[in-house]
């Protein structure tokens, strides 16, 4: 903790008027990262001097509000007054978080426990996230399943100070990570008396009842001299389920084609598709999906009936349910004047529920046996391989003769009725954290010198239990062959390679008793840890020497720390034991140090000049890996009321655990096989008309992380004015630039065939570490034929990405009718460009829509009225026009049912009275005018969300009343 120190030094006007606008805004811009509430800046117009301050993009305290690197505070008032419910929702709806998220929302996800954000549509894992200035843990599990990042979701809001948003790379001073931007969470530091918080609320349109209480209270002793807070916070909600919401309870049904019911018992055929064999016509089971099961029908799919339902889609969450609890308390001891002892300390336990839904709730044969014959079912199978075994012009003899029956498949959805009352609720998911985070130190100045210190430790461990509910694979099809299938009467006569089955159908279609149904499935745990510990040491000396515009500081640091990360699934995903799910195993660690260096020059009155460099190494596996990044900050004020500032410099992300460390996983693709091609004379470029064994050949593909990998790079710079001309007024406008390279990526499977060819050819010598390698990551049988290849994760992707800002800041006092303040801020991504192979193009993602379905502008705005012991404001949160679902299918507008889907915007309304100076009262509207996502006519009707649902959501609107009461002080 970096100790303030008071220079009395006169402000600019540019920073009174920022001061003055900012002071009662509704995301005022109090800057100084662990500044306490008396050490804040002063915001009186009389002012005659402003503290030094340590602003997040800087390492030096200094005086002027705006500098060289744009910042956003978003305070404890803004969060409250804006009806925000968590962290994540607080910078989701920044006009920054243009890139959609996996989360709550999205069925299935790898982590719908987690919350995080993605800025200017960048992946999630590359914005730095600090706690009071600290790195924050990584989450256990890994995003979208290969991908580490940050959980935000565990951080208490009731005890935010205030969160700043810093855009663009920022590794110079923050190191790995830094590439979209950072994000410091700064928490409460010091209060007098206690403050009691109550919230509860829920959704118009159901579900998602919550409640949450915080406490918090202050005390100092020993002369001031020992300072103390305390807090805590509880939070539960209810989930929202999809039959909840008009829009995900049923299928669609103002899309494109047929509206089929799910498809919840069907036989099916490889050459005729649908089997009808049910003798009562699914009277059996009509009770199911809350009465909505029947017999339906799907023309052109054999003969086209089946049982199924239109209520299934409903079966999912769309929010989980959470019950949360976090601990907080934060502590400084003044041994004298110039020495401080600091510690504080934050634990989260969070368990969140969820349910992926009926789509991945069922049980077939195809994992079990694959197709079976049935020889009392039709001729399907003779039909279709007649002329194999008969010649092409065979001989109706011949054809009579060959055995009828055909292949067949089940296929049976688990309803909620099969697991008895309760239903869905007694298959959900549960995800349980527990993390633990420690800092303490010491900071101070060294004696009458101008140089302080700060040296600080901080550990943080994560722990996350999945418990997620499994199908026990053997008990799951020994009951339905013994109650179903039958024996096994050996194999079809034909080819000898499927077995005989002789099922009851009429017993398929039957319902599940919810004993049987518990008997063959439960719950399996997987346990995931990530551990991060750190030492860092800095000195600063913010008036080193004097220089025509002022006093150079100086800022120099070491770290160092250790990192682990282990995913340990239940051995059933991995062997085989649970049905139909797979996971990936992994885990590693790596030492690592860094040393930073800031030099801030106010070389004339009106410029000032930064130069900040880091080197960062990590020590894994043996090997190190090492990056140096720097920047170069300009602030030019030309006047009182002008400041224009511009940043160049480098980012970059080292190769996480993961990438490092991730376990093998299997996958099945398509490759051409570029030599056994060219043996037939098809030549690479010329394979059109290679057979399909060779053209076309579907493989099993091994994909894990390496140790050979090399940090992602990155150019950025932005430039930018910050204008204010009048008192109280304040408008900014930034353009930033990325240019990333070395992006991690699976390899391709094209480039590995392609080399392979080339080396067998001749075309590279076949002896080279390069031939080598390619050949020992392709496996051919004793045909010669491609079988598997090993495609590892590799440094080759590429994406450049420009994008624009704006801010504007208003505060007016009206007399008697109040005062008001607006505050807006604007982000549009002007170019946005992605390679993944060296061999490939770069492809524009704002005009590519299967690549991204991110919108392009986002916008969010506030007016907050306060009049003595009254207070409102206004919220509106604008998204802009995204591609709809058949422009992201097809990857083009030019087709006739491609376009982009328009705007959308909702509004959160507040009011707040304080009837007593210590009490007040709050209700909160979000989503005011229930307003949900626009209904995107494009999808086909077998889809239950009709809407983007990485970009929207459809909870609709929420009411909240809260209550606050300080006593005490």
């Amino acid at each position: 903790m970096t100790q303030q120190r008071r220079t009395g030094l006169k402000p600019n006007s540019l920073s009174m008027a920022l001061v003055a606008a900012l002071s009662m805004s509704v995301t005022g811009l109090a800057i100084a990262q662990e500044a306490t509430e008396d050490e804040s800046t002063t915001t009186s117009s009389s002012a005659t001097t402003l503290d030094r301050v340590t602003v997040t993009g800087s390492l030096i305290p200094q005086t002027e509000i705006e500098t060289f690197t744009p910042v956003t505070v978003i305070t404890a008032a803004d969060i409250q007054a804006r009806g925000f419910t968590s962290v994540s929702d607080v910078l989701q709806k920044s006009s920054f978080a243009t890139g959609g998220v996996q989360g709550a929302q999205s069925s299935a996800s790898f982590t719908q426990g987690a919350e995080t954000v993605s800025l200017f549509g960048l992946p999630p894992g590359y914005v730095k996230y600090l706690i009071d200035g600290r790195p924050m843990a990584n989450y256990p599990a890994l995003y979208n399943g290969s991908d580490t990042f940050n959980n935000i979701s565990g951080i208490p809001i009731d005890l935010i100070e205030r969160i700043e948003i810093l855009p663009g790379g920022q590794s110079s001073l923050y190191g790995s990570d830094a590439i979209a931007g950072v994000i410091n969470v700064i928490l409460k530091k010091r209060m007098e008396g206690v403050a009691l918080n109550i919230r509860g609320g829920g959704y118009s349109e159901g579900g998602g009842n919550s409640f949450r209480a915080s406490v918090a209270t202050g005390f100092s002793g020993v002369e001031d001299r020992l300072n103390v807070l305390l807090g805590a916070q509880y939070e539960e909600r209810g989930a929202i389920w999809g039959y909840d919401r008009d829009m995900t309870k049923t299928y669609f049904d103002g899309g494109q084609g047929a509206r089929p019911a799910s498809r919840d018992f069907l036989v099916h055929s490889p050459f005729t598709s649908y089997k009808w064999l049910d003798p009562n016509n699914c009277a059996n089971v009509e009770h199911l999906f809350d009465g909505g099961e029947g017999l339906a029908e799907r023309p052109g799919f054999g003969d086209g009936y089946y049982c199924g339902s239109y209520n299934s889609p409903g079966y999912r969450t769309l929010l989980n349910s959470k019950e949360a609890t976090q601990a907080y308390g934060n502590l400084t001891f003044d041994i004298n004047d110039s020495t401080q002892l600091y510690a504080s300390a934050l634990y989260s336990r969070e368990t969140v529920k969820y349910h992926v839904g009926s789509n991945y709730t069922w049980w077939g044969t195809g994992p079990g046996w694959g197709y079976y014959f049935d020889p009392r079912v039709g001729n399907d199978i003779a039909d279709a391989y007649g002329g194999y075994f008969c010649g092409e012009d065979p001989d109706p003899a011949c054809l009579a003769g060959l055995p009828p029956g055909s292949l067949l498949g089940l296929q049976r959805s688990f309803a909620p009725e099969d697991m008895g009352q309760g239903g869905y609720e007694n298959t959900m998911q549960r995800d349980k954290s527990e993390s633990m985070r420690i800092t303490f130190g010491v900071n101070g100045t060294f004696g009458d010198s101008a140089w302080d210190y700060d040296i600080g430790y901080t550990r943080t461990d994560y722990e996350l239990n999945e418990h997620g509910w499994v199908r026990w694979a053997d008990a799951m099809n020994d009951y339905f062959q013994e109650r179903v299938l039958g024996p096994q009467l050996g194999w079809d006569p034909l080819f000898g390679a499927y077995p005989v089955f002789e099922p009851d159908y009429a017993a398929f279609y039957q319902p599940i008793s919810p004993e049987d149904f518990a008997a063959m499935t439960g719950y399996a745990v997987s346990r995931s840890k990530t551990e991060d510990e750190m030492i860092r040491a800095q000195v600063t000396n913010a008036s080193l020497f004097g220089m025509p515009g002022g006093d150079a500081g100086l800022a120099v640091a070491l770290e160092y720390g250790q990192q682990s990360w282990s995913y340990d699934p239940h051995p059933g995903y991995l062997n085989g034991d649970i049905w139909g799910t797979t996971a990936v195993a992994g885990g590693g660690d790596r030492d690592r140090y860094a040393v930073v260096t800031e030099l801030r020059m106010p070389v004339l009155e009106p410029l000032t000049v930064t130069l900040a460099g880091r080197y960062d190494s990590f020590k894994a596996s043996g090997r190190t890996i090492d990056k140096p990044t720097y920047s170069l900050g300009l602030e030019w004020r030309p006047s009182d009321t002008l400041l224009l500032r511009g940043k160049y410099g480098t980012a970059f992300r080292s190769p996480t655990l993961s990438d490092l460390y991730q376990g093998e996983s299997g996958y099945y693709t398509f490759v051409t096989d570029y030599y056994n091609c060219s043996l037939l004379g098809f030549e690479p470029g010329s394979t059109t008309n290679c057979p399909a064994a060779y053209g076309n050949r579907q493989v099993f593909g091994v994909q894990e992380g390496s140790t050979e990998l090399d940090p992602i790079n990155a150019d950025v710079w932005s430039a930018g004015v910050v204008w204010a001309p009048i008192d109280r007024m304040s408008v900014s406008l930034d353009y930033h630039s990325w240019d990333i390279e070395d992006e991690v990526t699976q390899q391709s499977p094209d480039a590995l065939m392609l080399q392979e060819y080339r080396c067998r050819t001749g075309i590279d010598e076949i002896s080279s570490t390069l031939c080598q390698m390619t050949l020992s990551q392709i496996t051919r049988g004793a045909t010669g034929n491609v079988n598997e290849i090993y495609t590892p994760k590799v440094n080759v992707s590429r994406q450049t990405l420009e994008a624009l800002t704006a801010g504007i800041n208003y505060a007016v006092d009206a007399g008697v009718v109040g005062e008001f303040n607006l505050r807006a801020n604007y982000t549009q991504k002007l170019s946005h460009e992605y390679q993944q192979y060296a061999e490939d193009g770069m492809v524009d993602m704002l005009r590519r829509p299967w690549w991204s379905s991110d919108p392009q502008r986002k916008a969010d705005a506030s007016v907050t009225w306060t009049k003595n012991n009254l207070s409102s404001t206004l919220y509106a949160n604008w998204t802009g026009s995204t591609p709809n679902y058949r422009a992201r299918v097809v990857d083009t507008y030019d087709d006739p049912l491609s376009h982009k889907i328009g705007s959308f915007t909702t509004y959160n309304a507040s009011f707040s009275w304080s009837p007593l100076e210590n009490i007040s009262f709050s209700l909160l509207v979000n989503n005011l005018f229930n307003d949900m996502p626009p209904i995107d006519d494009s999808y086909l009707n077998t889809s239950g969300a009709p809407y983007n649902s990485s970009v929207w959501n459809v909870y609709g609107r929420a009411y909240y009343l809260e209550a606050r009461y300080l006593f005490g002080r």
